[in-house]
């Protein structure tokens, strides 16, 4: 199995709650979590009160090969799709009941482009909401741990008729199959997105591409894990 390197750096910026950098290869994105005091229209009234969890997702204009436009007037599908994966992966591993009437911002913004940049937010992601429990946890702003289990993302796919696992974007452009894959500690699935590029795919390479997934995740999980035990 082909795993990039990933590093991550806490801390990365000094006014969000939680923040850090997360470096795959070389994609780079700035995973941020910030608390603000209230929750949207939807929950106000809601029983047993709760607060919110949501994302946002943006790209640098110089973060892939060649320029990225800015998304000045509304966000594209796929910045949509992308942010609703991260709000929707963390939400899995979350119990909003524990910190009712605030809401925490989780934004992911891409400073550099190499395939992967969804997955390694999510990744990411995961660590600056950790700190922010934490800094939410000394401002007396919890009633009880929101943290329920670590979350990580990775890619797999088929390149030439091989399983990769965390592809770069040449590898990306050239796979047959690129698959998503959202998985908790404990194992349990939160989104598989796979699609057939080129040639689809059976159960064979289906059950192959989830197994090396599984693996790059475990040890994602591991690493984030250290991360925190170490700092």
């Amino acid at each position: 199995m082909k795993k990039r390197k990933t590093k991550i750096t806490r801390y990365y910026l000094m006014h969000p709650a939680g923040s850090v950098l997360i470096e795959t290869g070389n994609t780079k994105v700035i995973c941020t979590a910030t608390v603000e005091k209230g929750v949207p229209s939807f929950l106000r009234e809601a029983e047993p009160k709760q607060g919110w969890l949501t994302a946002e997702y943006s790209m640098l204009p110089g973060a892939p090969n060649s320029r990225f436009k800015r998304e000045r007037k509304g966000i594209k599908g796929r910045t949509a799709e992308i942010q609703r994966l991260i709000g929707r992966s963390l939400r899995a591993v979350v119990d909003l009941t524990k910190f009712p009437g605030y809401q925490i911002m989780i934004d992911c913004d891409v400073i550099q482009a190499d395939g992967g940049t969804r997955t390694a937010s999510i990744t990411g992601a995961s660590v600056a909401l950790h700190d922010a429990f934490r800094k939410m946890k000394e401002n007396n702003q919890l009633e009880g741990d929101p943290f329920k289990e670590w979350v990580a993302a990775i890619s797999v796919g088929i390149v030439n008729g091989k399983s990769v696992v965390d592809l770069c974007y040449e590898e990306d452009s050239n796979a047959d199959v690129d698959m998503n894959v959202v998985m908790t500690e404990s194992g349990k699935f939160i989104e598989i997105q796979g699609t057939a590029e080129a040639e689809p795919f059976d159960d064979d390479e289906l059950s192959i591409m989830l197994k090396e997934a599984k693996k790059g995740i475990t040890e994602l999980i591991k690493y984030q894990k250290k991360v925190i035990k170490n700092n």
